[in-house]
């Protein structure tokens, strides 16, 4: 494969909002190119590697990674505490704490049904059970073969996309998640989401009693 399709493979990545598949590359490359043309989905994958290795010797600070089956660009991991710390992240993009308990719980236990979910949480999950829906992070993928035929809940590609994974078998190991709780780094990070929010919630009030006010 010519190296004038890496360039045109960086375009079609770029220009993505999206994850773009192997196959959705070949077909852009054939619908222009002709179906004559020998491309694969492995020989996208060498092109790929090709460029993030010419990303690295410039000491880029992006890459194209592979997400919810598709390829996308991203910053390089060791800069996106410095991109996080200027991101304004939009509330309503953000979880709770109790929204990620029960998105950990469907994603390790899936498919799950709304029983199951509440015994281990302990608490009614209607709510959140919504939430998750709304945001297209979790789906509705059939029904349990138990009394009263509860409805089962399994993670989607949106799940994938917003934690930046692949596939589910990249979900970190229990004991991973011990040790990433345990990073410093993590720990202010953290920290300084749960500032932004506090700062958010105080807005709120006071632009709520100024309103009240009025």
């Amino acid at each position: 494969m010519d190296n004038i399709y890496n360039s045109i493979i960086e375009a079609l990545i770029f220009s993505s909002d999206e994850p773009i598949s192997a196959p959705d590359l070949v077909k852009a490359i054939k619908g222009i190119d002709g179906e004559d043309i020998q491309v694969s989905d492995k020989e996208i994958a060498k092109c790929i590697e090709e460029l993030n290795f010419m990303y690295q010797e410039k000491s880029s600070a992006f890459q194209i990674i592979k997400i919810a089956g598709g390829y996308l660009f991203a910053t390089r991991f060791e800069y996106a505490k410095y991109v996080g710390f200027l991101s304004s992240e939009k509330s309503k993009r953000r979880l709770s704490q109790p929204a990620l308990e029960t998105l950990a719980i469907i994603a390790y236990k899936q498919p799950v049904t709304k029983p199951e979910l509440e015994t281990i949480r302990g608490v009614n999950s209607d709510y959140i059970l919504n939430t998750l829906l709304e945001k297209s992070l979790v789906a509705i993928t059939g029904r349990a073969e138990t009394i009263g035929r509860p409805l089962l809940y399994s993670t989607t590609n949106e799940f994938l996309k917003y934690f930046g994974l692949d596939k589910l078998s990249d979900l970190p190991k229990p004991r991973e998640i011990e040790e990433i709780m345990k990073d410093e780094d993590f720990l202010e990070q953290k920290q300084k989401i749960m500032m932004n929010l506090i700062e958010e919630n105080i807005e709120k009030e006071t632009g709520e009693k100024s309103d009240d006010a009025d």
